[in-house]
């Protein structure tokens, strides 16, 4: 297996004022190409920040970040923003779609800065829309979708580009239950076809859908974990279902 991430003793400090926030501390993390990751911890444990490090969204204090043999721990604002269109794909929480464009548009926005024309940008579109089961809601605005459609357009966006990794934070985080299996099920997929994902979640049920878990705390690793009980969406569905009947 190769390498996508290495982090060499990466540190990230805060200053607020005078009050200094140490968000990590020497952390060194290795991940394969085709791993499917959980960070997990309490609020403040750092995993938010080692998300957006290796998401290059933010640089580290101190350290270094490889990113597909790449050192990234010192590149400008603008060299960031390129590799994060290059190599990442992001799902948030939020799922961050714009409100006044259709699916299709929203999917097709990053291959705009890609420098892709609007045919092509419409026909990868649709197949990434199709990929997640909404080939018939290209038209549609967010307000016309439920909340587990619009995680599933902000996922088609994630994977227009073929990122080398797929970040998703608390991507289940605003979904009910049954709906959060469905886009579990989806990731699933997506990391049986090879995709690399890294997941923040600080539900222990959703972080058992990952087949390596990596606990923070105070920023620092805690434990760094094989999963041997990994979930599956169609388990874990079918269980949600008998409960449901039962009451």
């Amino acid at each position: 297996m190769s390498i996508i991430i290495e982090t060499h003793h990466i540190s990230k400090v805060y200053r607020m004022g005078a009050e200094v926030i140490n968000a990590l501390q020497d952390v060194s993390i290795t991940i394969n190409r085709g791993e499917y990751v959980a960070f997990m911890g309490p609020s403040g444990s750092g995993k938010s920040t080692l998300m957006n490090i290796i998401g290059c969204l933010d640089t580290p204090t101190g350290g270094t970040y490889i990113l597909n043999g790449n050192d990234v721990s010192n590149m400008t604002d603008n060299e960031l923003a390129e590799v994060r269109n290059k190599e990442i794909g992001f799902v948030f929480q939020t799922f961050n779609l714009l409100p006044r464009q259709t699916s299709l548009e929203n999917v097709a926005l990053p291959l705009i800065y890609a420098g892709y024309n609007k045919t092509q940008r419409e026909e990868r579109a649709q197949k990434a829309l199709e990929s997640v089961g909404l080939g018939n809601r290209g038209k549609h605005k967010p307000n016309e979708l439920s909340g587990g459609q619009r995680q599933r357009v902000a996922i088609a966006r994630a994977l227009i580009n073929d990122p080398s990794i797929i970040l998703a934070d608390e991507p289940t985080g605003n979904l009910d239950t049954k709906t959060s299996y469905e886009i579990m099920e989806l990731f699933e997929n997506l990391h049986a076809k090879g995709n690399t994902i890294i997941m923040v979640t600080h539900e222990e049920d959703i972080a058992k859908y990952a087949h390596r878990i990596v606990r923070l705390r105070d920023g620092l690793i805690e434990s760094d974990t094989v999963n041997d009980n990994i979930a599956t969406a169609a388990i874990m569905r079918e269980a949600h279902q008998v409960n449901e009947d039962i009451h």
